[in-house]
């Protein structure tokens, strides 16, 4: 075995242990969810109640497509519950540069503080976007826009609940989760058992990744809560959902449940993933979130532009 799978089961052993060590302790992370329905999009709040230290995971700036204006709708109702719980930020977590909606990461930032962090493989998104958009040399495309770089068992604390970073990547090469006490935010490996699993055919995308990736975090005890980054209703389900277990993914994920091969991951996937839209919004996302959040500077005459590259993606 490789010293890199190596480091990769320990990782996970030790996000393992993290997790039963944590359900024994009386001081269990405290979250908070805040649903972006025109987005699908659930952003979070989590914190120690011993110390008040809190991190935000994927948050939402507002964005009309058809007019391009932003707007912090979202983005404040989060600063207002931060400050009217008199929490402090410690952490802005991306699970992966989203291409779905815009990150409201910087303003938040200036709001309230906080390093914001992504994983490494962030650096090969801004590769491949950044041929894409045709960025040029002024874009750095080292992930030197945000704060902390996270690879696979890195550790990092919220007061004085543990947390550590396990990469996860297949719908994008750069998917982190993040292991905090005994929950895990997934980003957008796993969606609710109902509906499965995320798509793997973005530039830089694979099955085969996405696949290895999900079994790795369900091989964490069954009682591990897991918080996802979006949900879109079930067929058959009035309301939406984004919490589960480890446990009932193992027992009852249409996509990838235990007793689905490899093989027949890969195969559904793909087939699944060729009828699939691409996201509305993934042109504007991308190109922003790979930046950290930060919109393109104004130009001369004061406004702010976005790339629309013709017969890409």
């Amino acid at each position: 075995m490789s010293a890199t799978h190596l480091d990769i089961d320990r990782s996970l052993e030790a996000a393992a242990a993290q997790v039963l060590a944590a359900r024994a302790t009386s001081n269990r992370l405290a979250v908070e969810a805040f649903f972006d329905e025109p987005t699908n999009t659930a952003s979070y709040v989590i914190h120690d109640p011993a110390t008040r230290r809190a991190a935000i995971v994927d948050s939402v700036l507002d964005f009309d497509a058809a007019s391009g204006r932003t707007s912090t709708a979202s983005a404040d109702a989060i600063i207002a519950y931060v400050r009217r719980e008199g929490l402090n930020v410690d952490w802005l977590l991306e699970t992966h540069a989203h291409a779905d909606h815009l990150s409201a990461a910087p303003y938040i930032q200036r709001e309230l503080g906080g390093k914001l962090a992504i994983g490494r493989e962030i650096i090969t998104v801004q590769n491949v976007f950044g041929k894409i958009f045709n960025f040029g040399t002024e874009f750095a495309r080292d992930g030197s826009e945000f704060d902390r770089l996270f690879e696979d068992g890195d550790t990092f604390s919220l007061g004085s609940i543990p947390a550590i970073v396990l990469h996860v990547p297949g719908h994008t090469p750069a998917d982190m989760a993040y292991v905090i006490g005994d929950v895990v935010f997934t980003g957008d490996t796993l969606f609710m058992p109902d509906f499965g699993t995320a798509r793997a055919d973005f530039p830089g995308g694979d099955a085969r990744q996405l696949y290895h990736s999900i079994r790795r975090l369900l091989t964490l005890p069954d009682e591990t809560r897991l918080f996802l980054c979006h949900d879109y209703k079930a067929p058959g389900r009035d309301s939406y959902a984004w919490e589960t277990t480890v446990g009932a993914e193992r027992a009852g994920n249409i996509h990838a449940r235990d007793g689905v091969d490899e093989d027949a991951f890969v195969d559904m996937r793909t087939k699944r993933d060729a009828t699939l839209a691409m996201p509305k919004l993934i042109l504007p996302s991308v190109q922003v979130n790979m930046r950290a959040g930060h919109l393109p500077d104004p130009e001369e005459n004061g406004r702010r532009y976005l790339k629309l590259p013709l017969d890409t993606l």
